[in-house]
């Protein structure tokens, strides 16, 4: 419906010119503030320009100046202007408006939702990099992971879907002193009894994980038993940390042996929850990097040199004043010459677009690092990198269970194949509890695809910057704004088309001027959303747009479908209009479904 908004949009426009020129005013009138608005009640129409914004150059009331704008109008093609109140309403011509959406749907197809429109692709030109994930290779991904991965290869969906192409890398984290404390706690406790995941049963990355975890209980020891505590392995992890560097044979060894268990691990539940990447940067090729742009910003006067030898830039401008107003300094390079993490950073983000020219970057990292980011954008900008200005850093909130936060150390954190595993498991019983295993097929795969409707729905269905508590009981609910429940409509659509085949009723677009009841027609209006949808979730990077779309998609094909009966009505030509607008909404809703991570089922 954008392209009706716009030409609706156009006629009020017209008409306040009209009416400018009549009343001798000397004023512009602005497009941008002739804002589309739906309507509370479907009575007033399907579209409403407000005029308060004219109310001042016009010296007249709102009211009034609808009145006028609306009479000058009166009827076009589009549809009937009318005033109610302060607005200038349009109820739109339903035949000839459902005939266009659903007929782009049926053309479309699976692109459906790519084209504005006037034809064109809202990013079309756009080159935009995606980073997310970037996990550690001393543990295996757990449910922050699991958001992260969602929000990235959403929003890369999403972006492609618009029009943009998409490069989407991880970083991975297999360096510094945390990957040595893995690797310590394996020499004192595994490698003399030659264990490997292969030995004990275990994926690599939850080996290597538990790895982690014994380090810390053997360097704290047990509660209220201090002299269990083991200080001086910390020391050790930071020797074996400086042998790493130093390029030690046997350390290296035994770091690329753990680092290839925990990736290949890693790459597991990647594909399982499919999450996939087009390049893999690790920090153990990268660490080094962008010491030699510090130097060049150095001899520019970028930054500077502190009197303790350390090379500084002064940040003040992009993050503000400290609490007690002095000026915010950031170390690039300590006294000794060794870069830091933020040198890192600059020198990968370099070398990203010296390996792909993007014009964008996308980072998707949580809220906690945005200080962190707004940092490294403005370095970024002061070395005179023009394609700084399209760095984002999308800031995603903590994600928890209803029990509390998760502490890796611990060993409290929720492995993300454990959670799926349960989900699938619930689900499973579920569809066994209903006696669907026949119906279903492959009742296994099925519970599969819908442990991950529900985890990846549930997740991007909240806006990105909120914290947010994952309730496995509530994902896999069939009922209510669910991942299950989408799939089910999307079933259920399914059952009816397949139903119809088989009692010989087609769907027919010759009989779409029969669409004229309040739900056909709301349910028509909400289909034709889509493509402008995507395009704002695409700009905002917020896969929760399109989540929530597909909710509303599904709740108005649910109210048509009781109000509008389509194989049971004696009108054949009524029935094949109702089926044709039941296909074009699964379209609407498989296409929908690919970019926030449901799979669609024709079966449940």
């Amino acid at each position: 419906m954008a392209d009706t908004k716009e030409i609706c949009r156009a006629f009020v426009c017209e008409a306040l010119h009209t009416l400018k020129a009549q009343k001798g005013i000397e004023i512009e009138i602005d497009a941008g503030k002739i804002a589309a608005e739906i309507p509370p009640n479907p009575e007033m129409g399907d579209l409403g320009f407000p005029m308060f914004p004219f109310a001042k150059a016009f010296r007249s009331a709102p009211v009034a100046i609808a009145k006028e704008v609306a009479a000058l109008i009166g009827k076009k093609d589009a549809g009937e202007f009318f005033a109610v109140g302060p607005y200038v309403n349009v109820r739109l011509d339903k035949a000839a408006e459902a005939a266009k959406i659903l007929s782009k749907i049926e053309k479309e197809g699976e692109e459906y939702g790519s084209l504005l429109e006037d034809g064109t692709k809202a990013l079309a030109g756009r080159r935009v990099m995606v980073e997310f994930s970037s996990p550690n290779t001393n543990k295996p991904l757990h449910l922050g992971h699991m958001r992260n991965d969602a929000l990235g290869e959403s929003v890369s969906r999403i972006l492609k879907k618009a029009g943009a192409e998409v490069c989407k890398v991880d970083l991975i984290n297999n360096r510094g002193i945390h990957i040595c404390k893995s690797m310590l706690a394996y020499k004192l406790f595994h490698e003399a009894n030659g264990d490997t995941p292969e030995k004990l049963g275990m994926k690599g990355d939850h080996f290597v994980g538990q790895c982690y975890v014994e380090f810390d209980r053997y360097l704290k020891g047990e509660k209220d038993k201090p002299e269990s505590a083991h200080p001086e392995v910390q020391e050790q992890a930071e020797e074996m940390l400086r042998k790493w560097e130093a390029g030690d044979e046997e350390t290296r060894k035994l770091w690329q042996m753990m680092n290839d268990w925990t990736f290949n691990g890693v790459k597991e539940t990647y594909d399982r929850t499919g999450v996939a990447f087009d390049k893999f940067y690790f920090e153990s090729e990268t660490y080094l990097k962008g010491k030699d742009e510090i130097q060049k910003g150095l001899e520019k006067g970028v930054f500077f040199k502190a009197a303790d030898g350390s090379v500084r830039v002064d940040v003040t401008e992009a993050v503000g004043k400290g609490k007690d107003g002095e000026d915010h300094e950031k170390v690039l390079l300590r006294k000794d010459g060794t870069s830091v993490y933020i040198t890192q950073d600059i020198g990968t983000a370099i070398s990203r677009h010296n390996d792909w020219a993007f014009n964008e970057l996308v980072y998707v990292v949580a809220t906690e690092q945005n200080f962190h980011f707004k940092v490294l954008f403005y370095i970024l900008k002061k070395l005179g990198f023009d394609w700084a200005e399209k760095l984002h850093h999308l800031a995603y909130g903590l994600v928890n269970l209803p029990n509390g936060r998760m502490k890796s150390r611990e060993g409290t954190v929720v492995d993300a194949d454990d959670l799926i595993d349960s989900l699938h498991a619930d689900a499973l019983k579920a569809i066994q509890e209903r006696g669907r295993e026949d119906e279903v097929g492959n009742a296994d795969d099925v519970a599969e695809k819908v442990a991950l409707a529900a985890l990846h729905y549930y997740l991007l269905q909240v806006s990105p910057v909120k914290d947010m508590v994952f309730n496995p009981e509530e994902s896999l609910s069939f009922n209510g704004n669910t991942g299950p429940y989408l799939q089910y409509m999307g079933a259920r659509i399914s059952s009816i088309l397949r139903k119809a085949h088989d009692a010989g009723v087609e769907a027919d677009a010759s009989g779409v001027a029969l669409l004229k009841g309040a739900e056909e027609w709301e349910l028509v209006k909400t289909l034709g959303e889509f493509p402008s949808l995507v395009a704002r979730a695409a700009e905002s990077l917020d896969p929760s747009i399109v989540a929530n779309y597909l909710y509303a998609v599904s709740k108005a094909f649910s109210k048509f479908y009781q109000t509008s009966p389509i194989l049971s009505v004696e009108d054949k030509k009524l029935s094949g209009a109702r089926l044709y607008l039941a296909k074009c909404t699964l379209t609407v809703l498989k296409n929908a479904f690919d970019l926030v991570l449901v799979q669609y089922l024709d079966k449940m």
